[in-house]
């Protein structure tokens, strides 16, 4: 099970951090992702991190602005978002490369 938190609403150019609680499989053994769906829009790949933690890929839109962290001693992802821009506005999903979603997030950027 995927739980993600700490979505809200945010003047652009504020920060936000995701935060994904992870239950019921070995989180430490899988990569994990974060993914978001605008309203009309098809979901999108925002980040993604191995096992380890020791490589992360981001999407264009976000690079240089999110940071996508995880602790497995915890067994949590997180997403810290800054810069935000009204176009990352949407639902964020974190997902498992175990084949788990979370229900998602809602982040609204206001302009």
């Amino acid at each position: 099970q995927l739980v993600e938190s700490g979505g809200g609403l945010v003047q652009a150019g504020g920060s936000l951090t995701l935060s994904c609680a992870a239950s019921g499989f070995a989180f430490g053994d899988y990569g994990m992702g974060w993914f978001r769906q605008a309203p009309g829009e098809e979901r999108e790949f925002v980040a993604t991190v191995t096992w380890s933690g020791s490589s992360k890929y981001y999407a264009d839109s976000v690079n240089g602005r999110f940071t996508i962290s995880r602790d497995n001693a915890k067994n949590t992802l997180y997403l810290q978002m800054n810069s935000l821009k009204p176009e990352d506005t949407a639902l964020y999903y974190c997902a498992s490369l175990s084949g788990s979603w979370g229900q998602g997030t809602l982040v609204t950027v206001s302009s």
